[in-house]
């Protein structure tokens, strides 16, 4: 097989070794750490988050991740320790005044230069493109280069003005052995939150079930149910007596069913009451009889009863 026309074949031709680890474009790996999302694959757009591990990511992007809730979504790696927005943090970006945008080159006619960044940092002026190391504070979201930390030590920081702590400083971006190391603080901080949630929360509770609380809020439920049965003994009470009054000044004494006892206090009055007409009450004067609606003296004739006018704009 083969050597037809006098070609002679070369050992590699023949022989088949190992096949060569392919590696990775280093350009090509910085392009799409810091210019495009870990979620979306998309690129870099305001707002952008970052999370404890110094990944980068499109907001919008991340909320729609957080928002699918379904079975048959897509479990990212970069994003599983990411579980709600107080996970990550917006940063606070300065713009590089060179950056002319995607746009710039849309013809293909020009040298496109892939470490021209959007951003930069305010101290220094060091492009981010990955060539330089870069961070952002946890306390307010400011992103500098390590170069200005380092310069330029403090405990405020250099664009706002915010305090912050050693811990706060997160690297963006950074190496196997810095993701491990923020990997280890991230979760020594969430161990280190879990016990003061657990003190707020029994705190809660305990104000809950003080028993004081627990009676001053049935009585404050129980409050108007109580005010309408004090109204409803109230109008009994009235009611027992006016009925008491009319006894006593027909008879002149308290008669046997009387709602009243011992210690003054009225009682329910009695419903089997009998209705008395005037000439009933032979020994009465003329002038108690005049009070009732049944005397003579309240009955009139036709004529003597007046007549009723009703008041409208034409009687003025």
């Amino acid at each position: 097989m083969g050597c037809d026309g006098g070609t002679i074949p070369k050992r590699h031709e023949l022989v088949k070794g190992p096949k060569k680890v392919e590696q990775v474009d280093k350009n090509a790996s910085l392009v799409a750490r810091w210019n495009y999302c870990a979620i979306s694959q998309t690129p870099l757009r305001r707002p952008i988050v970052a999370c404890e591990l110094g990944r980068l990511y499109n907001k919008d992007a991340l909320i729609e991740y957080l928002l699918d809730k379904s079975e048959d979504k897509c479990i990212i790696e970069t994003a599983t320790h990411i579980k709600s927005l107080k996970d990550v943090k917006e940063l606070n970006l300065t713009d590089n005044p060179v950056w002319k945008g995607d746009n710039a080159n849309t013809k293909g006619d020009k040298f496109e230069d892939l470490h021209r960044a959007a951003f930069i940092c305010p101290v220094v002026g060091l492009e981010m493109n990955g060539r330089q190391k870069f961070c952002y504070l946890r306390a307010c979201g400011c992103v500098f280069s390590d170069r200005a930390m380092k310069e330029i030590k403090t405990q405020v920081c250099h664009k706002c003005g915010e305090p912050f702590k050693e811990n706060d400083v997160i690297v963006l971006n950074g190496s196997k052995e810095e993701m491990a190391n923020l990997q280890r603080r991230m979760e020594e901080r969430k161990l280190a939150a879990k016990p003061v949630k657990k003190s707020r929360k029994s705190k809660a509770t305990g104000t809950v079930s003080k028993p004081g609380l627990v009676k001053g809020a049935v009585k404050e439920i129980s409050g108007p149910s109580n005010q309408k049965q004090e109204e409803k003994k109230s109008t009994v009470d009235k009611l027992a007596s006016a009925s008491s009054s009319t006894s006593t000044a027909e008879n002149g004494q308290l008669s046997s069913s009387s709602p009243s006892t011992s210690s003054g206090k009225a009682c329910k009055p009695a419903t089997n009451l009998v209705k008395r007409s005037v000439a009933e009450m032979g020994e009465k004067s003329e002038v108690y009889k005049s009070i009732f609606t049944s005397h003579s003296s309240a009955k009139r004739s036709r004529e003597e009863k007046p007549n009723w006018i009703t008041h409208t704009a034409y009687y003025f």
